[in-house]
């Protein structure tokens, strides 16, 4: 099932990828379209419509600033290529110190290595290629969005029929918690992104570094890719700073800064904003990073945790399929767990009280200890 499930993906990810984009779109939704449809009593198409079209707006002018920021890029390229040849007799000096190694021979490996990259032609007919993709993917985003809203109740009567009768109370369940995991992860991840970009953007003007806001901004969006995304930031603001400026320290000071504001936001924003619902381990995470990548490329990066996500919700709820969302689980989190409960059976022992039993796997202890006895609150 997995093995046909990831050549269905990667077969079909031009209809795949806009899909499952359009669906955590509307769920993001969601509460705008109720606003519109029982706060202002307009009509269900119409606060579908409103909806998408306030997200539409907000994608165009993220893809208008950035294309007005790459515009101003490219108007400097003669002065980074100026510089970058500079940084790069620089290193050949060095080389031919260190190593012995000519320039000549350090060029001819170069020229080898790079025997096989594709002419400027077929690489703008790429680009051209790919920016029609991604107006092509915006398209079908926004009419997936618009019709996945207006037939969500239509889309929840078929859920709930294609299983039997008896299932219903934990098919509510999942449902309820992967709306809750994807809202609170995708407005979370928007919140903390734009607190990062402002960190960014603000050390980077301090230092004196050219496209700050650019720079700033791009690096928040690469820090949304679990583990490899603030490497990738940091490196692709030193090698653009390296081409703008001849001062080394600015290179130090961007990585200790970006090291630093990353620590913070590991450690106190993204746990606090973002939330603790989505608990997949380290392992899983990465694995179903990679796994994204190399099925459908950068889209397959960014959906690979909230699918992930919701994925360990249905695991949690189906008899047999639970150990797979044990293994997909945070084992200090279960951890954690039992300590408390061993330090409240301590507590409950010396005053006589039976012990709280062990909570199963997927199901929060809260309740069980709230159903014991009236003063479980306070030991809670």
């Amino acid at each position: 099932m997995l093995l046909l499930l990831c050549v269905f993906v990667k077969e079909g990810q031009t209809v795949v990828v806009p899909f499952i984009f359009s669906i955590l779109l509307s769920i993001l939704l969601l509460p705008v379209t109720n606003f519109f449809e029982h706060k202002i009593n307009l009509p269900k198409s119409l606060s579908t419509f409103i909806s998408v079209i306030l997200a539409l707006a907000i994608i165009g002018g993220l893809i208008y600033f950035f294309s007005q920021q790459i515009s101003s890029f490219l108007e400097d390229i003669p002065t980074l290529k100026k510089n970058l040849q500079t940084h790069y007799e620089t290193i050949q000096k060095w080389i031919q110190k260190r190593f012995g190694i000519s320039s000549r021979e350090q060029t001819e490996m170069i020229n080898n290595a790079t025997a096989d990259v594709q002419d400027s032609g077929s690489v703008i007919s790429k680009t051209v290629f790919t920016i029609t993709n991604t107006l092509f993917y915006i398209i079908l985003v926004a009419i997936y969005s618009f019709l996945i809203l207006y037939y969500r109740h239509m889309i929840k009567r078929f859920i709930f029929a294609i299983f039997v009768k008896a299932k219903e109370p934990e098919i509510n369940e999942v449902l309820l918690e992967s709306k809750g995991i994807v809202q609170n992860y995708m407005l979370g991840l928007v919140i903390e992104m734009g607190i990062v970009a402002a960190a960014n953007s603000l050390v980077l003007l301090l230092i004196g570094v050219k496209y700050p806001i650019f720079l700033g901004v791009f690096s928040a969006i690469l820090n949304i890719i679990p583990y490899v995304g603030i490497l990738s930031g940091i490196i692709f603001t030193v090698l653009v700073t390296l081409t703008t400026s001849k001062d080394i320290s600015d290179i130090i000071w961007i990585i200790i800064s970006f090291e630093i504001i990353h620590f913070i936001d590991s450690n106190f924003l993204m746990p606090r904003i973002v939330g603790s619902k989505v608990r997949v381990n380290a392992l899983i995470t990465f694995l179903g990073v990679v796994i994204g990548g190399t099925l459908i490329g950068l889209p397959g990066i960014f959906l690979a945790l909230p699918v992930i996500a919701i994925l360990k919700i249905i695991f949690d709820r189906i008899e047999d399929l639970k150990p797979w969302g044990m293994i997909m689980g945070d084992d200090t989190e279960r951890g954690e767990i039992y300590r408390r409960i061993e330090k409240i059976n301590l507590i409950r022992r010396k005053k006589s009280l039976p012990p709280i039993p062990v909570p199963p796997l997927g199901e929060s202890p809260g309740t069980i200890i709230a159903a014991d006895t009236p003063g479980a609150d306070n030991e809670k």
